[in-house]
Parts: structure tokens; sequence; C-alpha cells
């Protein structure tokens, strides 16, 4: 008779524990996933994909513009949120369906609960009123927005997880937030029709990207119509007859339909009993090694929710990393180093590697390529949609040591770039790399010039 009732027992159904529970029960592990909302986590449910459905919904205003210049007659147009909405459920539950089939067919158990830890092999399935056991339990429980909630008129507010379900659009809505979930949705509601305001209490947004990306979008977002106040953040949101009042730090008020608070996410360990088994945290985060292991010898924890890199793909590489360890007896553990990212703002971002301030701290000297364009496409039409791409090289060995991409293919151009820049290649490897034209992504391979400061009036 075993000691306990699973090999394994995952707490979280997301992207990372899905993968990690198939992959452990095709090799013959016993498993169990506990989800205590619907399977598929932030990403599937809300999070990447019906962000991505609605930044595809978002675009056509722009691309109905576009085709008049190209010769199209275009007649009336108009959108229809809730049609839209009820197209973007039916997507979500079916892919959701996919992941429960999936660990279904894996051979993993499910259960619809709120797991809670009584100690290091002992899960409580709340509500559920049942205890199991497991040799080994993995923490994949993501994160959750964060919003200040002593903030006067905090239960005004809406974060990502209630944008997905308006049940109609605001004429007017205030974004708080400078990072990209802020800006994605800046650009989703502005190409939806709403008058959107963008507040921001540094001074500039995406921290953490390159200087030039930043400031570019920043230039691309007023562009289209987008009010982005910097260096002000919420005091107080008012409620009236009419609306919302946001009462700035600046002094200003900013009267709107809806207020979104996009203020950055938090892990989510709040109710899972980790302290019972002795699970440490640093600053809410599970603290793990390389191999995703905890401080407790049995417990591991992939994802966001251990707030490392936190993008789905490397939560599912994570939990792939996890199972192959544990139970294919082939000790893998995820390089966090050169992950490729995408800001699907309008123009997107594509990123990888360092920027340029990381690169001279790391490396001291560094050589800089940046060019700045209108596209073919709104070229031709009279836009004024500049691109951006920038790549960073290592003035001693000429490794590419980041690249840059400001575009609307930007994410699609990215994930190749990564590729190169993962294998260690040098700024004249891509120069001798023959460009395809036309096309944006061909300035990645002939830029020759090193930018001085000077250039572009872009910043120094």
């Amino acid at each position: 008779m075993t000691q306990y009732d699973y090999d394994l027992f995952v707490i979280g159904a997301g992207s990372g524990g899905v993968r990690a529970a198939r992959l452990a029960a095709l090799s013959g592990a016993r498993v169990a996933v506990a989800e205590e909302h619907r399977v598929g986590g932030t990403c599937v449910i809300r999070g990447c994909v019906p962000k991505k459905f609605m930044v595809y919904a978002s675009e056509f205003a722009s691309h109905f513009k576009l085709a008049k210049a190209y010769g199209w007659t275009v007649g009336e147009t108009s959108f229809d949120w809730p049609t839209f909405l009820a197209e973007k459920d039916k997507e979500i539950a079916r892919l959701s369906g996919i992941y429960v089939t999936n660990l279904q067919n894996a051979g993993a158990e499910l259960a619809h609960a709120k797991a809670r830890l009584i100690d290091a092999h002992t899960i409580e399935l709340v509500g559920k009123d049942k205890t199991v056991t497991a040799d080994k339990i993995l923490i994949a429980t993501g994160g959750r927005p964060w919003v200040p909630q002593d903030m006067p008129g905090i239960e005004h507010v809406l974060t990502s997880d209630e944008a997905f379900q308006l049940e109609e659009l605001p004429k007017r809505i205030v974004i708080a937030g400078g990072g990209y979930i802020a800006v994605e949705f800046a650009c989703i509601f502005k190409g939806l029709g709403v008058d959107v305001t963008l507040v921001h209490r540094g001074p500039n947004i995406l921290r953490g990207f390159d200087d030039h990306v930043r400031a570019h979008l920043a230039e691309e977002l007023e562009k289209k119509g987008i009010d982005v106040l910097l260096g002000c953040q919420h005091e107080r949101v008012e409620k009236t007859e009419s609306g919302l009042i946001s009462h700035m730090s600046s002094g200003a008020t900013l009267e709107s339909n809806q207020v979104l608070f996009a203020l950055g996410r938090a892990p989510y360990v709040e109710g899972l009993g980790l302290e019972n088994a002795g699970v440490a945290l640093k600053d809410g985060a599970v603290i793990v090694d390389e191999y995703s292991k905890t401080n407790v010898d049995n417990i591991w924890a992939v994802g966001d929710v251990t707030d490392r890199l936190n993008l789905t793909p490397v939560a599912i590489r994570e939990g792939a990393a996890f199972a192959q360890t544990e139970f294919y007896d082939n000790p893998t553990s995820f390089d966090h180093e050169m992950v490729a990212s995408a800001v699907f703002s309008q123009p997107a971002i594509g990123s990888v590697g360092l920027t340029e301030a990381e690169a001279r701290h790391a490396h001291g000297k560094v050589d800089i390529y940046l060019s700045r364009f209108r596209a073919m496409k709104h070229a031709f039409a009279g836009g004024d949609e500049r691109a951006l791409i920038k790549l960073v090289v290592d003035e001693k060995t000429q490794k590419i040591l980041g690249c840059h991409v400001v575009a609307a293919d930007a994410p699609e151009i990215i994930q190749m770039a990564a590729i190169a820049l993962k294998m260690g290649a040098t700024k004249a490897q891509w120069d001798s790399t023959c460009a395809v034209h036309p096309t944006l992504a061909e300035e990645l391979v002939t830029m020759r010039e090193k930018y001085m400061p000077q250039d572009l009036g872009a910043v120094a």
C-alpha cells in the first residue's frame, strides 16, 4: 500500500501547472490538480488570449482607414461590444475545455476547489470536506491584479480581470499604470472608440524597457489621441450620479465612466496555507532554486507565483522542466536568459536581451544601431506612424546583446530574432544575412551606421 494518495498534487490549473501535471501523469504517476476558478489560468481566461482577441477587435478601425487609401470603398462601420463579448467567451470556453480534456486524457484527476496546505504532504480541498495526501506538491497559482486597498473609492475601480467582462463600453476611461497591461488596454479601448487617459506616477511608461522604446511608444500613443499624464497618481476616486471623478496627486480631476487600475500583479499565495508547510516567501513570492524547488524538500513552485519572469511560455517551460526532473530522471532547469517578450500595444513592441542601459552597466562600451522610419504600409497612406528598430552590440566582442522593435509586426519579428541572440550571434553575422525585401524586418540586417545621440532627435 502506498504512503500517499497521489505522487503529485498540483495547486493551480494555469499554463504552468497543467503542463507539469500532464507530463507527470504521462509518466505513469498518480496526479491530481486543484483549480478554484476556471481551468486555463490567467493566460487563457483573463489574460493573454482574451486580451489578444480585444487587440484584434480594436485594430479594425485603423484598418478601415488604411483601406480607403488603398482604393477600397468602405461603407458605414460600427462595433457591437455585446456581440464581440459573446464570441470571445465562446472561444475561451472552448480553450478551457481543451485544457480539461488534455488533463483527463493524460490520466490526471481534476478537482474544482481551492486547495490549502495542512502540512507539507496534506492538502485540504476547501468546501469539499475532503483532505488528500501527496508525495510531491507543486504550487502554480499565478498572480492577481494589485490595487491599493486603503485608497478611498477603491471599490469603484476595475482591474484587468473585470475589464474583460464589462457590460458596455464606456465613453471615457481613465487607466492608471504605466506597464504593459495599462498600455495595452489604453490602445484597445482607444481603438474601440473610447476616450482614454493614461496616468502614471513615473517619468515615462514601460519601466524596464529600453529608453528609446519607451519614448517612441509614448509619442505614438499621443499621436493616436491617448492622453498620457505622467508624474501623478490617484489619491481617491469619487462616484457621482454621472460617473466617476479621479482626484490626482497633481491636484487635477478627471471625469470618466470607468477607472481601470493596472498597477501590476502580485503572486497569489493568500489562503494556500504555505505557512503550515513552512514554505518561505520573499516580498510575497515563493522562493525557489534553479529547479523550482522551495525550501521544503517535497514542494516546488512555477510561474508567476515565484515572480521570476512572469510570462506564460516561461511558466510552461518551468513546469515541463520540473516534470522532467522529478518524473523522468532527467534533471532540467529552465534558462531565464534571452527570453523574448512582446507588448501588444499599437504599434506593438518586441524585445529580447538587454536594454542599452543594462548593457552599458554589464559590459561597459557598446555600439548602438537605431532606425526610426515610416513603414511602407503607412507611408503609402500618408500616415505618420513610425517604426523603431534598435540593436545593442558589445563593442569588444560584437555580440548582439539586445534587440528591440516597435512596429505592427514586432512580436512576430522578435521571436526569430530571439533565436539568433540565444545562440550568441554577432553583428557581423547579422550583416552577412541577406535581407528579405521589401519588409520592415530587413532593417535588422541592413543597419550599418552606428547611432550617435544627436541622430533622429531621439533619447540620448
